[in-house]
């Protein structure tokens, strides 16, 4: 069964727009890095409807055992810790 892992980012205040297109361009490249990965979208939210959460990431992955993979990659942990230096984070995993 496939699963959706979806993440919103509400950055600090002190984050410049510099910044966040570094953290929006690592995390698409993870996209290429790992390879269980089926499909990532990254990039800014379009409206106000998230509470202030103003960036979202959709990672396709085959099951949960690709969710696990994807989590305890060595680049998504990279990618993720100074994302979550930098922000409020919050994931929500679906299965489809």
């Amino acid at each position: 069964m496939a699963v959706q892992h979806m993440v919103w980012m509400k950055f600090n205040d002190s984050i410049t727009a510099d910044r966040i297109d570094w953290h929006m361009n690592n995390l698409a490249g993870l996209a290429v890095k790992i390879d269980v990965i089926q499909h990532l979208s990254v990039g800014p939210s379009f409206t106000d409807r998230a509470r202030g959460y103003t960036h979202g990431l959709l990672v396709t992955l085959a099951d949960r055992n690709a969710l696990t993979t994807y989590l305890d990659h060595p680049e998504h942990i990279a990618v993720a810790k100074p994302l979550k230096e930098d922000a409020d984070v919050m994931a929500v995993d679906i299965e489809e």
